[in-house]
């Protein structure tokens, strides 16, 4: 069965996509820790990241890169800090959080709600900001 990261590849559920290439996807996380809070995904559907092979490991750093750095000039941070978790979905995935403090970097505290103009708004500044 797919995963839900594979549905929302595929389109079935959707999402709010900052990037994709043949390889890689991006998008607003909805349920995010803090404001700009986004994935980055393999389209290929492996469950551990340390199980991509080493040249799909090295391009979702380098896709991540850029969507890190858009999301940089999109909110108000002092950096882009990157999670590997993995146990909540069979996909393997790179979160990217924008913090201002450690305290920020915690997927224990509340979760964000955000109304879909607010996502929809993010997401048009971040993709301005991509190079």
């Amino acid at each position: 069965m797919a995963s839900i990261f594979t549905k929302i590849i595929n389109g079935e559920i959707p999402s709010y996509k900052i990037a994709e290439d043949d390889n890689f996807y991006a998008f607003l996380d909805i349920n995010p820790v803090v404001k700009g809070h986004a994935l980055v995904i393999p389209k290929k559907e492996i469950d551990y990241i340390f199980d991509l092979d080493n040249e799909l490991l090295a391009g979702l750093n380098i896709f991540s890169k850029n969507i890190a750095k858009a999301i940089e000039k999109s909110v108000d941070c002092k950096r882009i800090a990157t999670a590997v978790v993995g146990l909540e979905v069979p996909h393997a995935h790179l979160h990217l959080i924008p913090i201002n403090k450690m305290s920020e970097f915690s997927f224990v505290n509340p979760k964000l709600k955000f109304t879909h103009e607010e996502f929809s708004n993010l997401l048009v500044k971040i993709k301005q900001n991509l190079s």
